[in-house]
């Protein structure tokens, strides 16, 4: 789901500082996304998911305060945590991380969608999960990105399938139960040019589609590419240090 990118300047709720800093750096970052959007001659505006690894629930509840529904987590054990403690909010929680088979269920218990599907045995740890989670609480079917790497040195690569595996993942998905094959993750190449990774990441997701045209989601661009995602086609961002600034320091 898309916003409509109509009334949504952010009000700081409760008028502490944090929540200050929060929404003024909200509203940069939103900006620059429906600038990029008419640059691309986009009619869409990007869904933002903020991403909040390392930083506390209480800054989840003030984005959520100023209209954030969407909120990314890297580490299973950090994101079972957060979420349990902000029950209560009706927001998304996207997992987005690295995540081992043997987590699965643990992460159906809360995700809306799991982005970093890059091998098969995750997809049959995942439907199962899913399943049993259905069958006690009535979850729905979780949104799955197939996270592809982008990398032409395989050796130094930032995580995913190769673009050669994405079909057979894809299909995998298709027919698991309890999932729906949402689209495709990438993260740009360090030190890579962003357009060129991006640009390569909308012709993988074109052939994808031929097959599956229901898998029409491109997460890709954060903080310091966001502009050369959205130009490419990425209809999810994963936003985190520009909205919240430096993780805290770990005491």
């Amino acid at each position: 789901m898309t916003s409509t990118g109509h009334d949504h300047r952010p009000q700081a709720a409760g008028g502490d500082a944090r929540t200050a800093e929060l929404a003024g750096r909200l509203e940069v970052v939103r900006s620059r996304i429906e600038a990029a959007a008419a640059a691309a001659g986009r009619s869409d505006v990007p869904q933002l998911i903020v991403v909040t690894k390392f930083h506390p629930a209480a800054d989840v509840r003030r984005l959520a305060a100023l209209g954030v529904g969407d909120f990314g987590e890297n580490r299973d054990q950090e994101a079972a945590s957060k979420t349990a403690e902000l029950a209560d909010l009706e927001v998304r929680w996207h997992f987005i991380g690295q995540l081992q088979s043997n987590k699965a269920k643990s992460v159906a218990k809360y995700a809306a969608s799991v982005q970093s599907i890059d091998r098969p045995q995750l997809v049959d740890a995942l439907s199962k999960a899913v399943a049993r989670e259905q069958d006690s609480t009535g979850r729905s079917d979780l949104d799955c990105f197939v996270q592809v790497s982008l990398e032409d040195d395989a050796g130094a690569h930032r995580g995913g399938a190769a673009p050669a595996d994405v079909e057979l993942l894809a299909a995998r998905i298709e027919s698991a139960i309890g999932l729906r094959l949402a689209g495709l993750m990438a993260v740009a190449p360090l030190g890579a040019d962003p357009e060129a990774a991006f640009n390569k990441l909308a012709a993988i997701s074109e052939a994808l589609r031929v097959a599956h045209p229901a898998a029409a989601g491109i997460s890709a661009g954060m903080s310091q590419d966001l502009e050369a995602a959205v130009k490419f086609g990425a209809t999810h961002l994963r936003i985190g240090s520009d909205i919240l600034g430096s993780r805290p320091a770990v005491g």
